[in-house]
């Protein structure tokens, strides 16, 4: 009997390994089985991902400016008018044709001339009396303007020298050679105005010289003030004129600036000197131009939307080649671009990537397929970025266009935009 037990202690012993193998499996089965419940619900409460269109943060050049729509106009207009009643013969010069200095317009088969009487008198003395006050003021600009001139020429050419040393920076060549060429304008203009003044005060003195004589069969000949070329023609066919009636309008269409009305908010941020573009003008490529002046008077405007608007003027020179703008015209309609501030290497993130908080701005970062709600600083901004100053490094990824189904710590699935 002693030996048979360990026979028969091995046949009682191997179902209960049996047994202890089926319950360690059925134990591993249900935590198995329970974790992968767990997991599932964790997955059926968890927020799904949002699909966001994301770009990265990076450096580069950027420009701060804002666009406005403008006309081109001539600096000097003239209008030329009949001196004296009387028959205009035809004018056979057409729209756009030349005329040189005191070239012959037009032709006036002057009337009798009728006695005056004391106001009319006295009304022509006070014509000769302010046509001599405005020559002799027309005379005293041209002075100042030859002093402005030659003054303007002897320091652009002293930068020139300089320049070709390294002296100057590019920024005070420029300048100075925009006041030379706008000391040259100015003096041109006030040489015609000399003109045009000497010119009034002769049609003044005509009219008491003419007091009382009979002008049949005497031809008046109508001059042009200045060089340049027939705007408009008022009068084609012959015909009585009334003393003053206009006939002929006569410009410079090289002395052609641009007139461009802006809000006052941002008429605030220009200076004479600011450069500016010219787009979208009907020819090739980008012209160049600088702000000349502001007006300091603002008008109230209503825009396309019926919302009233306070604006004013800024006029700009064009600093290209006249050659290159040749095409345009008096009137004629162009897009300005002003270039309020350059900057060339700056951190800059997608402006459609900001929004407003109560402290300033924010962006939602990209961290790890989260969204990171980062506060950060900006500076200069454009119509397309905005620099960064603080909260941001380069090549992180931000959501453009953050919608309200984006949170702190949202799931992203990042589509990359930039």
């Amino acid at each position: 009997m002693t030996g048979r037990c360990p026979t028969r202690t091995l046949r009682h012993n191997e179902p209960q390994g049996h047994t202890l193998m089926n319950v360690s499996r059925k134990v591993f089965l249900w935590g198995a089985g329970a974790a992968a419940l767990a997991v599932l619900a964790w997955l059926a409460q968890r927020e799904p991902a949002q699909l966001a269109s994301v770009a990265r943060v990076s450096r580069g050049p950027l420009e701060q400016s804002f666009m406005e729509e403008g006309k081109t106009r001539l600096k000097q207009r003239y209008v030329v008018t009949a001196p004296v009643a009387g028959l205009v013969r035809r004018i056979a010069l057409q729209p756009g044709d030349a005329v040189r200095p005191q070239q012959v317009v037009a032709e006036i088969d002057a009337a009798s001339s009728a006695l005056l009487d004391p106001r009319a008198r006295s009304q022509a003395l006070a014509d000769v009396s302010t046509g001599e006050s405005a020559l002799r003021a027309a005379r005293q600009r041209v002075a100042a303007a030859a002093t402005g001139d030659t003054v303007a020429q002897q320091e652009f050419r002293r930068l020139q020298q300089l320049r070709a040393q390294g002296m100057v920076t590019a920024t005070q060549f420029d300048s100075a050679q925009a006041q030379a060429a706008m000391a040259a304008a100015e003096l041109a203009t006030a040489r015609s105005d000399e003109q045009i003044a000497a010119r009034r005060l002769q049609t003044a003195r005509a009219t008491l010289a003419e007091e009382g004589h009979a002008g049949r069969g005497k031809v008046l000949a109508v001059r042009s003030p200045v060089a340049g070329v027939v705007l408009k023609r008022a009068i084609e066919s012959a015909t009585p004129v009334a003393m003053g009636q206009v006939l002929l309008e006569i410009g410079d269409p090289a002395a052609l600036e641009i007139e461009v009305e802006v809000l006052s908010t941002d008429a605030v941020r220009l200076a004479p000197g600011l450069k500016a573009r010219v787009l979208r003008w009907g020819g090739e490529g980008v012209l160049d131009a600088t702000v000349a002046r502001i007006e300091p008077g603002g008008f109230t405007k209503v825009s396309a939307l019926g919302v009233e608007e306070q604006r004013t003027r800024a006029i700009l020179d064009f600093a290209s080649p006249r050659q290159r703008w040749a095409a345009l015209g008096d009137a004629f309609r162009v897009e300005v671009e002003f270039i309020l501030r350059q900057e060339k290497d700056v951190l800059q993130v997608p402006a459609s990537a900001l929004f407003r908080t109560d402290d300033g701005w924010a962006v939602y970062r990209l961290d790890g397929g989260t969204a990171r709600r980062t506060p950060v600083k900006i500076g200069v901004r454009s119509a397309t970025a905005a620099q960064v100053l603080d909260g941001l490094q380069v090549d992180q990824s931000v959501i453009v266009q953050p919608d309200d189904r984006i949170r702190d710590g949202t799931r992203i699935k990042a589509v990359r935009g930039q």
